[in-house]
């Protein structure tokens, strides 16, 4: 009989691909936002990024020979988790907290569901979620900025002689995000000021700095550019698909045109959802966390809502919630809910009858 016509059950492999080869273009594609890290702030950045992969390999390797399981740390997945972890770190940081974010990633993340292919959360988040309960401090405060804060922001301020004296103090110290916030929670600025300010958030200038990199913030999300770069990378190759990505990007738009603004609906420039996009680590969570193969769900349906969930609630973190940033929470809440949308949007099988 031909090859044609031999039966199987599923699951049915269509290529030669494997999990190293997969995890190992996903460190590819992640180069380029580590070399705009390194070249923002420095050697640092390469040597807390090392740091992290060290102890998620080692950390991987250990529990596994506890387990007397077959050690699989050349598959790639343990230095993935390692760099997003890293990626989420800023170069002030001592370098025990990239070593702490990874073995709980991998220890508690990954290996006590069983190892890859069980865990039901992203690791690398919830390193992230850890380390930011455990020392919110070191996690959001003491950002290295590539120049001046007061630089990148000064349209915000220019021609605004009314800013009470805390305000230029706040634009020049936070993050993107960290000013934006600031500006939606501060009483002592008047409303209408404050939407000036915002508005002039999504300037030409500062959307340039966000895209090209010249921030304050973390190792990974300082250039959008640099992640677009391996984001289109894993989708050449087939990696990552567009509904995940596309879908929270697109929620996070629309949401924030909405409500983004301060004197009430639609009242934000239509480039203040762009700002959004921009800031944060919206671009690294919609790229290459949300669409973690195991943590995501498996219907194309199923995607879809998953990346609307994931856009909502980083909607509702940033502009409702007390931190200035919402995509880590955002994703590991909606892993949680995987399961469901997987059972409830899996496709009617072909000839089924209900009882």
């Amino acid at each position: 009989m031909s090859d044609v016509y031999a039966v199987s059950a599923a699951p049915h492999i269509k290529q030669k691909i494997s999990v190293g080869s997969v995890m190992w273009q996903v460190v590819l594609a992640l180069i380029p936002a580590l070399l705009a890290g390194i070249f923002f702030f420095g050697i640092q950045s390469l040597v807390l990024t090392l740091y992290a992969v060290v102890a998620a390999v080692i950390t991987e390797a250990l529990i596994q020979k506890l387990r007397n399981v077959q050690v699989t740390i050349s598959d790639g997945s343990a230095v993935v988790t390692g760099m997003l972890i890293a990626f989420n770190i800023n170069t002030s940081s001592p370098w025990w907290l990239p070593v702490v974010g990874s073995v709980f990633a991998i220890a508690i993340g990954k290996q006590i569901f069983g190892g890859l292919g069980f865990n039901i959360f992203n690791p690398a988040l919830l390193g992230r979620a850890f380390l930011v309960a455990s020392w919110p401090t070191l996690m959001t405060a003491g950002w290295r900025a590539t120049q001046p804060m007061s630089k990148i922001f000064q349209s915000s301020i220019n021609g605004l002689q009314d800013l009470p004296s805390n305000v230029p103090a706040v634009v020049t110290s936070a993050t993107p995000l960290g000013v934006a916030k600031a500006l939606r929670d501060s009483t002592q600025v008047a409303p209408e000021i404050a939407e000036t300010v915002m508005n002039s958030l999504s300037s030409t200038d500062t959307l340039q700095n966000l895209f090209w990199g010249n921030i304050g913030g973390v190792i990974g999300e300082v250039s959008v550019a640099a992640l677009l770069i391996g984001a289109a990378y894993l989708a050449w190759k087939h990696i990552i698909e567009w509904r995940i990505p596309f879908s929270y990007i697109a929620t996070v738009f629309v949401l924030t045109y909405i409500f983004g603004g301060i004197n009430g609906l639609f009242s934000a420039s239509i480039m203040l959802p762009v700002f959004h996009i921009f800031s944060g680590g919206l671009i690294l969570g919609a790229f290459f966390m949300a669409t973690d193969m195991v943590t995501s769900p498996v219907t194309k349906k199923g995607r879809l809502i998953f990346g609307i969930g994931c856009g909502i609630l980083t909607v509702v973190i940033r502009l409702v919630g007390g931190y200035p940033e919402g995509v880590s929470y955002s994703i590991i809440l909606m892993n949680i809910a995987v399961p469901l949308i997987d059972k409830y949007s899996l496709p009617k099988v072909f000839g089924e009858v209900k009882k």
